[in-house]
């Protein structure tokens, strides 16, 4: 079955910049006020994983934490299955982990294995430095790839679109406290990468129509973007579903450790999947909108 993917994208567009307007508005504030909630990777501290052979409950974990006198930093504990994580805000030492873990092999689980995750301050600030150059420097390649390949107009348009689904999952993470590690920043560079690419479809099916259409208007204008937009509509929900299905399941039956990647991913792929239809390429057509009209031929415009 075909889909008639003809519609006036352009018009409502006003709708959703209004509420990625809101949404962002929100995650400044929130930022601001709480900032985010970062994981043992951005923060100093000790993180134990447990693989127990049968289900661990925290109301089993909390009194051997203060049997080994562990219970004072007020450990976050991420129990229920078969997998347990206890993160400390402070660094453990040799001793602190030898108490903890035979305490929990002693009451709780003889079978259970133990990994010890630690980071020390430096190498936290270190970590969230790098993760910020790291998105920084892919925004700049492609508003440099987009530039070259294109044209100004159309890499100011992808790298808005770009930069507004990267702080979308920051802020959405951010209002719902959710923790922040290095899984998150891989997840955000992913999304950045599928954003760019919808997004570039959608140009490169704009730039193709308009060689092949006399805009006098700017309603001729808003016409090639529609109608570029609904011929790769299926092409970019068909990409994104696919990926956003993984993701789901990934999320709802993978393991602790990728859950927020994930979750990241899942987020970032509907905020992306939108901003490159109701963001990036109406955002286009008000800036080429402003272009001056050749003076040779006022039907068409200078790039």
């Amino acid at each position: 079955m075909r889909f008639n993917w003809d519609f006036d994208y352009i018009k409502v567009s006003k709708y959703f910049y209004t509420f990625s307007i809101v949404v962002t508005l929100l995650g400044i504030l929130s930022l601001a006020v709480f900032g985010l909630n970062y994981g043992v990777d951005f923060r100093s501290g000790s993180n134990v994983d447990i693989s127990a052979s049968k289900t661990v409950t925290k109301e089993e974990i909390e009194p051997i934490l203060v049997e080994t006198g562990l219970s004072a930093d007020e450990p976050q504990i991420s129990a229920g299955s078969d997998r347990i994580s206890i993160r400390f805000p402070t660094v453990l030492n040799e001793e602190q982990e030898s108490s903890l873990k035979a305490a929990f092999n002693e009451k709780i689980d003889p079978k259970a294995s133990f990994e010890v995750n630690t980071v020390d301050p430096e190498m936290a600030k270190e970590l969230g430095r790098n993760a910020i150059y790291a998105v920084l420097l892919a925004s700049l390649g492609i508003l440099i790839y987009v530039t070259i390949r294109f044209e100004w107009r159309f890499a100011v348009a992808a790298i808005v679109a770009l930069l507004h689904d990267a702080f979308i999952v920051i802020s959405v993470f951010s209002l719902f406290r959710w923790e922040v590690d290095l899984t998150f920043i891989t997840a955000v560079l992913t999304i950045v990468g599928f954003s760019i690419n919808d997004t570039i479809v959608v140009f490169d099916r704009i730039r193709e129509n308009l060689r092949f259409s006399k805009i006098k208007s700017h309603k001729d204008l808003n016409g090639v973007v529609n109608r570029s937009i609904a011929q790769t509509m299926t092409r970019s929900l068909n990409t994104t579903f696919t990926v956003f299905i993984a993701s789901l399941f990934l999320f709802l039956f993978g393991g602790e450790s990728i859950r927020m990647f994930s979750l990241a991913m899942v987020i970032g792929l509907v905020f992306g999947a939108y901003s490159s239809i109701f963001i990036a390429s109406p955002l286009w057509a008000v800036l080429k909108s402003k272009q001056k009209p050749n003076q040779n031929n006022p039907s068409k415009t200078t790039p």
